[in-house]
């Protein structure tokens, strides 16, 4: 899509850069643009994705890949900031509202999660 044709940003740039900072903290992440936002990649798998005001649809987010049964569980019991995203989620993804006051703290666990779900590698590893 052309910039001039994108929805206005939401994140002033500290967002995308402490999920940078996080995601690339991971052994063996790279960062790469997908559907012209960043994403992040373990090996050839993705594991988050960066979501500013998608389409519209006035989020800050991340949409983590995640173990089965998480997503159900974390919406289930947090829908004001977990959230089923649109794409990924019938593979279990979670989104994360970056805008709803979460702890970075929590954050870091679920990007610390979603890269175990697609490496397989337990945290700290």
């Amino acid at each position: 899509m052309p910039p001039s044709e994108r929805p206005p940003s939401l994140d002033d740039g500290t967002a995308i850069e402490r999920v940078r900072a996080l995601c690339l903290g991971l052994a063996g992440t790279t960062e790469r643009a997908s559907h012209g936002r960043p994403a992040f990649f373990a090996g050839k798998r993705s594991f988050v994705m960066f979501m500013d005001n998608h389409h519209h649809d006035g989020r800050l987010a991340l949409w983590c890949a995640a173990a089965a049964g998480v997503q159900a569980a974390v919406v289930g019991a947090d829908p004001e900031r977990y959230f089923v995203p649109p794409y990924v989620g019938h593979r279990g993804w979670v989104g994360v509202r970056l805008d709803r006051g979460l702890e970075w703290d929590a954050v870091a666990g679920v990007i610390e999660d979603a890269h175990e779900a697609v490496t397989g590698a337990p945290r700290g590893v």
